[in-house]
């Protein structure tokens, strides 16, 4: 099976920022290094190449590697100090009650082998300023900009604030997004296979921007295919519902 191809969004002498794929690591898994991940399809051309940082397997978008090992160490640095500033947009469940704020909820293992994690008082401190974009009561577009970078941070601080990702699984009962979900008195023919719209966790990096070397560095990632659909059909199927807020 030929490998697909990525998408890259910047690249200098000491950078290459790609647009990964939904459904494609980061970097090698621990337990099969098998697995497709970005890293490893970029050391195919960029033999001595560093991870910076990642981003979930089913989320999209953005995500930064170094070329060398002194922009390797700035743009850890730059990461930890909280000097780089994200963008993320999910579509989400529900509709937050005030539509701009902060999250701030510690962050914990839960303890299990399924890579859950939980709020907790001794966790570590998580950031996460959101604004909701548009909204259609049962569902909603929300722009998220994490502070802090902890595991599934975006994810379950949603949920927490009671609007969990569409096509979340850990944080919230899975079910794919159809087209008939956005028709509540649409009548199922149960033979007829239904139009399926979000299948993963509707999660995308949209934009990054940071400073290297005295550059001003700004990326952004168009949306996915799938994310965009959807957010067609819901403008279509619930127009009358739809509130727009300035982003």
């Amino acid at each position: 099976m030929k490998n697909p191809e990525i998408k890259v969004l910047y690249e200098d002498h000491d950078l290459v920022i790609i647009n990964k794929p939904s459904g494609m690591l980061s970097i090698p898994d621990r337990f099969n290094a098998e697995l497709l991940n970005a890293y490893t399809l970029l050391k195919e051309k960029y033999p001595s190449i560093f991870i910076v940082h990642r981003i979930d397997k089913e989320t999209s978008g953005i995500l930064c590697f170094a070329k060398n090992a002194e922009a390797h160490k700035l743009l850890n640095i730059a990461f930890e100090e909280g000097n780089v500033e994200k963008e993320y947009l999910a579509i989400c469940y529900s509709t937050p009650e005030i539509n701009e704020g902060v999250i701030n909820m510690p962050i914990a293992h839960s303890g299990k082998l399924d890579g859950k994690m939980v709020i907790h008082s001794k966790g570590k401190e998580s950031v996460t300023k959101y604004k909701c974009i548009e909204s259609w009561q049962k569902f909603s577009l929300i722009k998220l900009m994490p502070l802090t970078g902890r595991t599934h941070q975006i994810r379950i601080h949603l949920a927490y604030l009671q609007c969990p990702i569409v096509g979340e699984r850990l944080y919230h009962e899975f079910k794919p997004l159809t087209i008939t979900m956005l028709k509540p008195f649409a009548k199922i023919n149960p033979e007829q296979e239904e139009s399926l719209l979000m299948n993963r966790v509707a999660l995308h990096a949209s934009k990054l921007k940071f400073e290297l070397h005295g550059n001003f560095i700004q990326v952004e990632a168009p949306m996915p295919k799938d994310m965009h659909a959807t957010l067609h059909q819901m403008r279509k199927c619930l127009k009358k519902y739809n509130t727009t807020f300035d982003s």
